[in-house]
Order: C-alpha cells, then sequence, then structure tokens
C-alpha cells in the first residue's frame, strides 16, 4: 500500500518526506523498546509518543514511515531529523486503534492465500 493511499485512509497531514513508498507491516507503539523488541521488519510505525527517540528508533530499524496518532504533533527538531534519515512522517486525528482497524481493513499487513 503506498503511504499516499495511508494518508487518504486516516485523514492525514503529510509532514515530510515521499508518498509514493509501499507499505506492507505495520506496528503501533508508545513504547519503543517494544518496537526495538519486533521480531519482524516493520514499514510503519504508528504512535502517540512524540520525542525524537521515536525518530533515533524508526532510523536504526529502517523504518520508512511513522504515523503520529490522536492529532500528535512532532516538534520541527524532529522532523529535519526525519528528513534527514529519509523518513516519512504524517499525522492523523485518529486514534491508535481506530488507525490499526482502518489500515488492516484496507489490507495492509495482511496474507492473501490462494
Amino acid at each position: 500500500m503506498q503511504i499516499s493511499r495511508i494518508i487518504e485512509l486516516l485523514n492525514a497531514r503529510l509532514l515530510c518526506g515521499d508518498v509514493d513508498a509501499d507499505i506492507n507491516i505495520a506496528f503501533s507503539s508508545d513504547t519503543m523498546s517494544d518496537v526495538l523488541a519486533s521480531p519482524e521488519e516493520i514499514d510503519v510505525l504508528l504512535t502517540g509518543l512524540v520525542n525524537p527517540q521515536v525518530v533515533r528508533t524508526a532510523d536504526m530499524l529502517d523504518i520508512p514511515l511513522i504515523i503520529f496518532v490522536r492529532g500528535k504533533a512532532p516538534s520541527g527538531d524532529m522532523i529535519r531529523m526525519a528528513e534527514e534519515c529519509g523518513i516519512t512522517m504524517i499525522v492523523t486525528n485518529q486514534k491508535m486503534f481506530v488507525s490499526c482497524g482502518i489500515l488492516y481493513e484496507a489490507g495492509l499487513n495482511r496474507k492473501e492465500t490462494a
């Protein structure tokens, strides 16, 4: 699923980055230690945590997209950090649970079997 489609589904706002990248696997947490402990590759991190550690964690794990939920907006410094790391950031007013449900229903992180 392209980031542009995610923005549309979540009625989100682009803060920085590329909207054409493909996203397959989502992870949601406000605890960065849980993100770091994930055994799976992560393409998008949904979080309500707004501090520089979110960008550092995404950079360490090569996560190309951060979605801030509940209307939480990162600082200008965080946006600049993300731009330097090549990370796309968007913000939505949706709650985390609702955001995850919308993305799941749209087919994100769903494997189809023949």
